[in-house]
């Protein structure tokens, strides 16, 4: 499934805070890993966040007034980039950022109103409503326990990510193992 204009195939991870969309991206990521598989992964966050540490050169410039800091090292290459008009973060932006011939697969955690593929997360012990069907873009749905009523989509065992993992393949077009 691929989202907007996105040359790779995205998929989300949807849930109320707290039910494990991080831990199981977690256990994810290296699953598709051995499947030969690059994982670019997008996570939106409503908090303001640094990725550079005061008394660095690169956060120190940044802080200065650069719009943008690009951070190139033999292993690895960062973008920071100002926004002047803090907005909402927009998926299908950084969708385009993403260098799609280092990535086979996208997983995005959050994002939850917006449109696109997405396994929804739910424990009931939680005391959370579903998502789902009010959200017609949610694929399927990883549970930890028996749902009260039979959903029309497939419902996945949180606890068994090789099954969550296999969903998504087939999901995405991407051939397993």
């Amino acid at each position: 499934m691929k989202y907007l204009d996105s040359r790779i195939p995205v998929i989300g991870f949807a849930a109320w805070s707290g039910t494990g969309k991080t831990t199981l991206l977690r256990l994810l990521i290296p699953w598709f890993k051995a499947r030969g598989l690059r994982v670019a992964v997008i996570k939106a966050t409503h908090h303001d966040f640094e990725i550079d540490r005061p008394g660095k050169d690169s956060y120190e410039l940044r802080k200065a007034g650069a719009a943008q800091t690009l951070l190139v090292s033999p292993r690895r290459t960062a973008l920071i980039t100002e926004h002047e008009h803090p907005a909402e973060p927009d998926l299908a932006r950084a969708l385009a950022s993403l260098d799609a011939q280092h990535a086979d697969l996208v997983l995005v955690e959050g994002f939850k109103h917006v449109p696109f593929p997405k396994i929804e997360l739910h424990r009931p012990a939680l005391g959370k409503p579903l998502l789902y069907p009010q959200d017609p873009s949610i694929v399927a749905i990883a549970t930890d326990a028996p749902l009260a009523k039979a959903p029309l989509i497939p419902v996945l065992d949180l606890a068994a990510p090789d099954e969550i993992g296999e969903f998504v393949l087939r999901c995405c077009g991407i051939g397993s193992g």
